[in-house]
Parts: C-alpha cells; structure tokens; sequence
C-alpha cells in the first residue's frame, strides 16, 4: 500500500516538527512539511492527500491558501488549525471547503489525528463509490465506446446497431489506429450474446507454425510440448464472439482452415480426431481492403464472402472534423482521473492546431498526443505550444516503434531533460522519478545531455 501524503504548512518551525512527529507515529503516513503558504503551492503537483494549514502566516492567511488549494484540486481535505477561537471565522472557512477547523491548544495534536483518520475513512468510501460507478459505466453503449457526434461517425453507429440485432458474421474495416477492436467489443456487449466470452485474437501477432493450435486446440503428446489438452480460441468463445483481427495478415493455407471451420461449424484439434460443434460468432477485422486482397490473389475469394456479413467501416479521424476535440476533451479527462489530478483546459489556439491536424495515426495517435500534452502543461492549460507533433514521428503513434521498455523509458526521461534544460529535480518531480535513476541512466550512458 502507498503511503498517505499529509502536507503540513506552518511558519512556525517548532510546531511544524510537534505535528509532523505526531502524525508520523503511522508508518502509513508520508509528512511533509511547508514554512510558508507558497512553498505548499509550489508543490502540489506531488498530490498530496490531506493538507494542513495555520490560520495565520506571513505570507497568506489560511483563507486565502485554502482558496488556492481548492482551485488546484477540490477533493484534498485541508485541516485549518488557529489559534482564533471565535465561531464566525471557523464557519466562514468550513463555507469555504475546509475539511475541518482546529483550535491550536494541547488537544490539536489528538484531534488531528482523529481528523485524518475520518477523511481517510471518507476518501476510501468516495473511491469504493466511484469504483462501482465505474463498473456500472461499463457499459458498452457507442456513446461512451466511439466517442464522437460527427455524420461520419453517426453511420458507423447505424451499422453496428443493426449488427447487434443479429447472429451475422460482421467485417470491420478501417485505418489503424481507429479502433476497430473497440467496435467488435461493442457490438458484442450489446447483443444477445454478451454474457459469452469475447475471445480476441490478432493473427499477425501469432506464429505461423502456432495459429492453428491457437485458434483450434491441440490434444495431449500432438506435438513436443504438448503436455496436456488444450481449447483453441474457437471453443473459448463458445457461445459468444471471437474476433480475429487483422485477418488478411493468414497465409492461404491458414484461410482455407478458417474457411471449413466457418462454414461447417465445427472444429477438430491438432491432434485430435473428436469433432467440437461451435456456437460462436465471428467479427474480423483488417486495415487493408479486403476486395483488393483477393483481387491480387493474397485472399481467398470464398472466406472473403463468407467473413465479409455485414460490412462495417470505421471513417479515419480526419473525416471526422469536430470529434477531433470531443475525444480530446474525453482524453483529457481520462488521463485526469487516472493520475488523480484536476481536469486540464485547452487553450483556443490549442484546439486550431488539433483541428488543423491530418492525424495518420487516427485516435491511437491522438490519445497519445493528449496524454503528452497534459504531462507537458503548465498552470492545468493546455496551450498549443504543449500540442507536439515531432514526439510523434514520421506521423506514427510512438508506441509503434516497438521497443523495450528500458529504451522508452530513457527517451522519455531524454525528451523532458531537453525540454527543461537538463534540470533533472525539475524532471524527477514532474514524472515521479527519483533523482538517483535519472543520474543512473545518464552515469550509464543510456542518456547522453544534450
């Protein structure tokens, strides 16, 4: 379990160490402590979870740090503790959004302690709600699964409406990047066969000399290795949905397989003998054009009618005009909620470059454009400066380029060096990476300064 980061501000030196000593009896709590109400805002990008603060200070009252907290993030607890006794001012503050009001006597100390007991009580309550709100939001109406309000994106909807109400096989088509996985998990969860398995499987991804096994199973001794009885993704989807994504990546050998199984229902392990009936429906899916494919002879012309069903095909992001900032503004959010931190804003000029943008790389490359452009924003807005295209390179999502997870993290770690100067306690605080990795990774030559 992470530790309970408590901020203690007070210019008082001595009092500071009385709380911070007292509270640190927890071993679950983290305290840090601030001498002054600016040194606390400076700081809050370590989102802390309960902060508290002296009524009077040098250099703000309680009041008016209160009020700056509660701009930055309305959800942390801030305790204010004073050595004023009247009612007025402890109401005024509470009005304000203080968690709770303190009278500074020998007591403090105790009932500070019960003040961060009940609001960690509370927060766990609030995340336990939000967690079930979450799973009921896990629906997976289009609405919430393609995100967007353009004609474009509204006939793909229609489609995949009629989709549901039916058992026939369904291709979906589109550029990479535009989630088709997404769709077929929609039309899946939305139809009678949601309380099935949804069994995905990319066949570019898989070994020739494994798919067949994969897809159909293998019995005891079939092959070196094969120490038991296994179920392919064909009978794990029984009674619901496989989907088989990147299909014209099979080589025709492979297709004409996948060919008898569609047609005849059924499948027979590697072997194996024994005949499994399948009640499964299929979805496929390719970036490339299937009808171009058999033209050329790289897929079979039959499998082609049999998988294409209901043809469904997903518009690139650039024919989607103003979606383009509805899923940003969806991306925003997202990346808010899962780093705890206050909803950033774009700016105007921001949105023109979004908007301005072919976006090759469709929502994958925008989701990550967002993602980067949070992490880079100063004061919670989004300015177009933030919006940055070279990180994405040669119009691929930078993800695509496949490398270890070392190597990503050290062009990363490179990437925010050169923004800030090298100024490495700048960039340790800003990814939440401890100073000594960073001097590591330079020390080790996996980062050269620039």
């Amino acid at each position: 379990m992470s530790a309970y980061k408590i901020f203690v501000v007070d210019d008082d030196p001595w009092y500071s160490q009385i709380l911070e000593y007292h509270l640190s009896l927890n071993p679950d709590y983290e305290v840090t402590c601030f001498a002054s109400g600016k040194e606390c805002l400076k700081n809050l990008h370590l989102n802390p979870q309960l902060i508290t603060v002296d009524y009077s200070m040098d250099d703000m009252t309680g009041d008016e740090l209160l009020e700056k907290i509660r701009n930055w993030n309305t959800q942390i607890p801030v305790v204010v503790i004073s050595g004023q006794e009247e009612i007025s001012v402890a109401l005024e503050l509470l009005k304000k959004g203080a968690y709770d009001y303190l009278i500074k006597d020998d007591n403090t100390k105790d009932l500070l302690w019960n003040s961060v007991i009940r609001a960690r009580e509370i927060q766990a309550l609030r995340d336990e709600v939000n967690h079930l709100q979450e799973q009921l939001g896990e629906k997976f109406t289009f609405e919430k699964t393609i995100i967007g309000q353009s004609a474009a994106i509204k006939k793909t909807f229609k489609m995949m409406e009629k989709a549901c109400k039916s058992n026939i096989n369904v291709s979906v088509t589109g550029e990479t990047g535009t989630g088709k996985e997404v769709v077929a998990k929609a039309i899946h969860f939305n139809s009678d066969r949601s309380k099935k398995p949804f069994i995905a499987v990319n066949m570019a991804a898989i070994p020739a000399e494994l798919i067949e096994s994969e897809l159909f199973g293998h019995e005891k001794g079939a092959f070196t290795g094969a120490i038991a009885r296994k179920k392919g993704k064909f009978e794990e989807a029984q009674g619901g949905t496989v989907f088989l994504d990147e299909i014209a990546e099979l080589d025709l050998n492979l297709q004409s397989k996948i060919l008898r199984v569609i047609q005849e229902r059924e499948i027979t392990r590697v072997g194996g003998s024994e005949l499994v009936k399948l009640n499964v429906r299929v979805i496929v899916a390719t970036h490339k054009d299937l009808q171009k494919e058999v033209q050329d002879k790289n897929f079979r012309e039959d499998l082609f009618y049999r998988v294409m069903g209901l043809p469904i095909e997903l518009p690139p992001l650039r024919e989607r005009g103003n979606d383009v900032l509805i899923l940003a503004n969806h991306f925003i959010s997202a990346y808010a909620k899962e780093n705890k931190q206050p909803k950033a804003k774009m700016t105007k000029e921001a949105k023109e470059k979004l908007l301005k943008y072919n976006f090759p790389g469709n929502v994958r490359e925008l989701k990550a454009m967002i993602d980067l452009a949070a992490v880079l924003c100063d004061e919670n807005t989004i300015t177009d400066n933030d919006i940055n295209y070279t990180y994405i390179k040669s119009g691929q999502v930078f993800l695509a380029e496949e490398k270890s997870l070392r190597e990503y993290t050290c062009d990363i770690v490179k990437y925010f060096l050169t923004k800030y100067n090298n100024d490495v306690v700048n960039v340790s605080k800003r990814l939440n990476v401890g100073k000594s990795t960073i001097y590591k990774m330079i020390s080790d030559k996996e980062i050269t300064l620039s």
